[in-house]
């Protein structure tokens, strides 16, 4: 199987710069989104850091990837999601370090979701509120957690769905890259199937999504999806930058 890829950013409606960044690199297998935190701190810098560390690493331990291809065994595919995972833990401490020797970047993180496809599996590392979303059979899942306070309300039992939607403070993010010099990175592994869409979008874009309505968005050309995404988004509000990578597995 091959994976096609198309990606978008778009600065929205309401912010002055762009802090997402974001990678599609079909050579590679490799996809990424990353949504900028700090504002002031530069967070674009943070979101285009992580973006280029993470890739930087991969592409250094390609011969993981490669042994993966060549036997897709449990233990190769251990080796490949630790590999992600160990990515996103270099550009955490990285970043970290950036903002320790400079006063004007201080502070300065950035959310992380990515998505490393090798053989037939599927890996996803994620930090903060961008997300991954699996389109199987006109079905879509939200495959990564959103790591927000108000989300960890919810799972407590603290909050309801409801006070969750319309809480001031969804936005507060609870893990990001390069707010400490070590984060917490959840990882996934899953077999894919000719035919999947995966979907990696910043909180831009999720955000104005209605629980339920995604299924009809993602049908059609991957351009033409990303651009109706972004679209939507702007329509809805375009409070903050919108950033969309589709990564379709063909035969």
């Amino acid at each position: 199987m091959r994976t096609l890829s198309y990606g978008k950013s778009d600065v929205g409606r309401r912010r002055p710069h762009n802090e997402d960044s974001m990678l599609f690199d079909d050579e590679l297998g490799l996809y990424i989104v990353c949504d900028g935190v700090g504002g002031n701190a530069k967070g674009e810098v943070a979101s285009a850091e992580s973006v280029e560390l993470v890739q930087s690493w991969v592409r250094r331990w390609r011969k993981t990837l490669a042994a993966h291809v060549a036997e897709p065994t449990p233990e190769n595919a251990g080796l490949v999601r630790r590999l992600l995972e160990s990515a996103v833990q270099s550009a955490c401490y990285m970043v970290f370090g950036m903002g320790q020797q400079d006063p004007r970047q201080k502070g300065m993180s950035s959310t992380l979701s990515s998505l490393l496809v090798s053989a037939n599996t599927a890996f996803i590392a994620q930090v903060g509120d961008s997300r991954v979303y699996l389109c199987r059979d006109g079905k879509t899942a939200q495959l990564t957690e959103d790591h927000t306070l108000v989300n960890f309300r919810l799972k407590l039992g603290l909050i309801t769905a409801e006070e969750a939607a319309n809480s001031p403070g969804k936005n507060v993010i609870t893990r990001a890259v390069g707010h400490q010099d070590y984060v917490e990175v959840d990882t996934i592994e899953l077999e894919t199937e000719p035919g999947d869409r995966f979907v990696l979008c910043s909180d831009g874009l999720h955000g104005y999504l209605i629980e339920g309505e995604i299924d009809g968005l993602l049908q059609g050309d991957r351009e033409a999806v990303t651009n109706r995404l972004i679209e939507l988004a702007n329509e809805r509000g375009g409070r903050d930058n919108i950033t969309v990578v589709i990564c379709d597995i063909e035969a």
